[in-house]
């Protein structure tokens, strides 16, 4: 007989009495306080089944919720395979979205852990500390945004002016960088990634706090790495930035200078590490406070063991 609590906890007697009489036919002189007191026996006896049988069960296993950062999705599910091997009563659930979503779920408590290719706003802490959370911050490893073009594209270098000109159309054909006599074609990640958040501080606006400058309105905002190395592919007349560990090889990374004087560098993990690379970032993880438990040997464990990952990545491990 399976019982449903549900119904047995809001009984009528009189609804309670039919259903019994239906299922168990019993004498009318039977005592209506007697049949209550069987019902609640047969309550109380699916209750006590229900306990035993979730007392019985294995231990349910510990889940982590990971949500954030387009650009740290793959580093973060291969992270997330390697410990549940090494750790299989963890479960940990990986997901994708952007750093800003990542950020917001992590403030309204529905994940343990935000993956985001930026700092937190100062308005997102604000939003968090209003909602009684404090976030912590971890460095879980480096990356370098590359610049991409199709690989027929002539262009070898730009420096960050000559970037930041293409994506506010200052400049609108390759012809005025050095290329073809075609128009430039932009791509950029959507405004809740963390890319893109960092592309326009630091090369749109080349890290001046006070300017305003904001991408071209004829940018094609792409939703996904994965959709602007698409586009790049198909098109000759593109430019596009990526994450270091999404770059194919078919396509083509563009050398980039800091000014018209200083060197022409490609992003590797070398050239994070030595300072010469203009366009690398930290990429984070955050917490709702100082983690503990399972989440607090999740991250220690990145931070140490899991480190040698994220070269495999494309990415550039914490020295």
């Amino acid at each position: 007989m399976q019982c449903d609590t549900r119904k047995a906890a809001s009984f009528s007697p009189s609804k309670s009495t039919f259903l019994f009489r239906r299922i168990f036919p019993i004498p009318t002189t039977f005592n209506l306080s007697v049949l209550i007191v069987l019902l609640a026996l047969i309550v109380a006896g699916c209750r006590s089944g229900q306990t035993d049988a979730a007392d019985s069960a294995p231990g349910a296993a510990s889940t982590i919720e990971n949500k954030g950062s387009d650009t740290l999705v793959n580093l973060a599910l291969a992270w997330a395979e390697a410990y549940i091997h090494a750790y299989p009563d963890v479960r940990i659930s990986v997901t994708g979205g952007g750093s800003g979503t990542g950020i917001a779920a992590m403030i309204n408590g529905t994940v343990d852990i935000a993956n985001a290719s930026r700092g937190m706003k100062p308005e997102e802490i604000d939003a968090a500390r209003a909602n009684g959370i404090d976030p912590v911050e971890f460095v879980v490893a480096r990356d370098a945004i590359a610049v991409v073009v199709h690989p027929s594209n002539p262009v070898d270098g730009l420096t960050l002016q000559q970037i930041s000109d293409i994506y506010i159309q200052k400049v609108t054909n390759w012809r005025e960088v050095g290329g073809e006599d075609r128009p430039i074609v932009l791509l950029s990640r959507e405004s809740n990634s963390g890319t893109y958040i960092y592309f326009l501080e630091n090369v749109v606006r080349l890290g001046d706090k006070g300017s305003d400058l904001l991408f071209s309105p004829d940018t094609l905002l792409m939703p996904s790495s994965e959709g602007i190395s698409a586009e790049v592919r198909q098109n000759p007349n593109a430019i596009g930035y990526d994450g270091l560990g999404y770059v194919t090889h078919d396509q083509k990374m563009v050398a980039v200078a800091r000014d018209a004087d200083a060197p022409y560098v490609l992003p590797s993990v070398q050239t994070v590490n030595d300072g010469s690379y203009p366009i690398s970032r930290p990429l984070y993880m955050y917490t709702a406070g100082e983690p503990s438990g399972e989440i607090a040997v999740y991250l220690d464990w990145i931070l140490s063991d899991g480190q040698s990952l994220v070269s495999e990545l494309g990415f550039v491990p914490l020295e």
